[in-house]
C-alpha cells in the first residue's frame, strides 16, 4: 500500500544521497571525455541497477560472497580515482571507441548517480519502507537525474570555460572528501 508520507521521505532521501547537483561537476567531466553520452541510457542503467538492488541487492551481494561494507569501500575508491581526475585535469577514466555506451553506465549510472551510499540507503531503506513506496521514489528520482542530465549542455554554456573549471576543481575536493568518509566510515585504523 502506497502512503504519501512514506513517498515523500524516501524520495528526499534517495535524492540527498544520489546528490545529482552535487555530481554535476563530475558528470560534466566525464561528458566531455565520453563521445556518446546518453541521458536516457544513464537515467535508466541508474534507475535499473536501484529496483535490482531494491529486490535482490542483499542476496546478489551475498551471492557472490560480497559484504555490503566492501561493496561501499569499492565504490569509495572509484569515487575518489573520480575526484582525482576532476582535482588534477588528469583522465583516467578512458573512453574506448568499441564499448561506446559503456561510460554511460561506468562510471555515470554507477557511482556517480547509483553509488554505493545510494545502493546501501535502498537496502536500509526496505527495513523500514514499504517495496512500493521505495520503489515510487526511485522512479521520481530517476526523472530527475534524466531531466537534469538532458539539461547538461545548458548548464554547461551558463557556466562557461572558467565557470566550469572553478566548479570541477571545488566539487573535486568536495567528491573526494565524500569518497573518504565513506572509505573511513567502513575501515577502522
Amino acid at each position: 500500500m502506497l502512503t504519501f508520507n512514506s513517498i515523500v521521505t524516501v524520495t528526499f532521501t534517495l535524492f540527498a544521497v544520489i546528490d545529482i547537483v552535487g555530481g554535476l561537476p563530475a558528470i560534466i567531466g566525464v561528458r566531455q571525455h565520453q563521445t556518446n553520452f546518453n541521458p536516457a541510457i544513464a537515467s535508466l542503467s541508474a534507475g535499473a541497477l536501484m529496483i535490482f538492488f531494491l529486490f535482490m541487492g542483499e542476496t546478489f551481494l551475498h551471492l557472490v560472497g560480497i559484504d555490503v561494507r566492501s561493496f561501499a569501500l569499492a565504490g569509495s575508491i572509484v569515487i575518489f580515482i573520480l575526484a582525482m581526475e576532476m582535482i588534477l585535469g588528469v583522465n583516467i577514466f578512458k573512453s574506448n571507441p568499441d564499448e561506446s555506451h559503456s561510460g554511460n553506465f561506468v562510471p555515470l549510472a554507477f557511482p556517480l548517480i547509483a553509488g554505493s551510499g545510494t545502493l546501501t540507503t535502498i537496502i536500509s531503506l526496505r527495513s523500514v519502507y514499504g517495496v512500493w513506496d521505495i520503489l515510487v521514489g526511485i522512479l521520481i528520482n530517476v526523472v530527475i537525474v534524466f531531466v537534469v542530465l538532458s539539461s547538461m549542455g545548458w548548464i554547461e554554456r551558463r557556466l562557461g570555460k572558467t565557470g566550469l573549471a572553478a566548479i570541477k576543481k571545488f566539487f573535486g575536493v568536495v567528491l573526494l572528501a565524500i569518497a573518504i568518509k565513506i572509505f573511513s566510515a567502513y575501515v577502522k585504523f
